[in-house]
């Protein structure tokens, strides 16, 4: 089962964290996000590997687009 972390707001893809094939753990940073000139890190909801990296640095994403998904 695969789980696809989302934006929560609009924002600019800071700096990516991880990369694909990484194992993560549940609370694990993924990528920073800047919004308002705050850094919003998006944090992993489960534990698993990388399987797929939807953004990368410098990215300007929207609420609801899939950042990453963990498999």
């Amino acid at each position: 089962m695969s789980t696809e972390i989302q934006a929560e707001m609009v924002a600019n893809v800071w700096k990516v964290v991880a990369h694909e094939g990484d194992a993560l753990t549940e609370g694990d940073t993924l990528v920073i996000l800047e919004s308002m000139k705050m850094e919003i890190p998006v944090l992993a909801e489960s534990t698993g590997v990388v399987a797929e990296l939807k953004v990368a640095e410098g990215d300007v994403v929207q609420e609801g687009d899939v950042l990453a998904v963990i498999g």
